[in-house]
C-alpha cells in the first residue's frame, strides 16, 4: 500500500497505534500527517503531528526515548496505522513504559484498596518489565531483593536455580498435579531464565528473534 492510498481525515491526519514489535505491548496512540509518516519511513524513527502545538515532532527528541521503527501497517480501511517499534526507555510522558496503565472498571475500587500503588498493567509486556527489573537490580541492590541476591551469587547459582525450576516443572506435569501448578512452575522457570539473560546482558528479544528465525526457516522448507 502506498501513502496515496491511505485515508487521512479532514484535517489531514491519521491515527497511529504504536506497539512494541517483539512483545506486542501497546505503547501509545498519536497522530501523523503525511509529512510525519514520510519522516518516519525515511528515518526509521517515529515522527508525529502535535495537534496542541500544531507542529511536527520526533518521539524522543527531548527525552531520549526514541522509537526505532520495524514496520508500519495500515488497517483494512486504510484509515489507521499500526507502527511496530523497538522502544528506548519509556513511551509515556508520565514515566511509565506504556500510556495504557489505567484500567477502566464499571465500579469504583473496593474499599480498602491500596492507594499510590502502581498497577501491574497488561500482561503482554511482562517479560520486558521483568527484564527492566533485572537491569535495575544489577545497577543497585536494595536490601531484601531476591533478584539482587541471586545475581550477586554469580552465574553458576542462577543456572542451578534454573535446573531446580525445570525439575519442578517436570514433577508438576508428570506427578498428577493440576494445570495451575504447572503454570506456576513454568512461571518460575521463565523468571529465572530472564535472570540468566539479564546477568549476561542478553536481551530477551534475541531469544524471540531466534524463535522467529527458526519458524521462518521451517515455513520456507515447507514451501
Amino acid at each position: 500500500m502506498t501513502l496515496d492510498e491511505l485515508r487521512f481525515d479532514a484535517q489531514g491526519l491519521i491515527p497511529a497505534v504504536v506497539q512494541e514489535a517483539d512483545t506486542g505491548e501497546l505503547l501509545m496512540v498519536a497522530w501523523m500527517d503525511r509529512a510525519a509518516l514520510e519522516a518516519t519511513l525515511a528515518t526509521g524513527l517515529t515522527h508525529f503531528w502535535s495537534r496542541s502545538r500544531a507542529e511536527l515532532w520526533r518521539k524522543g527528541e527531548t527525552s531520549g526515548h526514541a522509537q526505532h521503527v520495524q514496520g508500519v501497517w495500515a488497517d483494512c480501511d486504510a484509515d489507521t496505522l499500526l507502527v511496530q517499534v523497538h522502544q528506548e526507555g519509556v513511551a509515556c510522558h508520565t514515566g511509565r513504559r506504556t500510556c495504557f496503565f489505567s484500567r477502566v472498571d464499571a465500579e469504583p475500587p473496593a474499599a480498602g484498596a491500596r492507594e499510590g500503588v502502581e498497577p501491574a498493567g497488561p500482561p503482554a509486556g511482562m517479560l520486558e518489565r521483568l527484564e527492566r527489573v533485572v537491569e535495575a537490580r544489577k545497577a543497585a541492590a536494595p536490601p531484601g531483593s531476591y533478584v539482587a541476591a541471586l545475581l550477586g551469587q554469580g552465574e553458576a547459582a542462577v543456572c542451578r536455580k534454573i535446573g531446580e525450576e525445570a525439575t519442578e516443572v517436570i514433577t508438576a506435569a508428570l506427578g498428577g498435579e493440576g494445570d495451575r501448578r504447572v503454570v506456576e512452575e513454568v512461571a518460575d522457570l521463565w523468571f529465572h531464565t530472564i535472570l540468566l539473560l539479564g546477568q549476561r546482558g542478553i536481551r530477551f528479544r534475541e531469544v524471540l528473534g531466534e524463535l522467529a528465525r527458526r519458524h521462518a526457516g521451517r515455513d520456507a522448507r515447507r514451501g
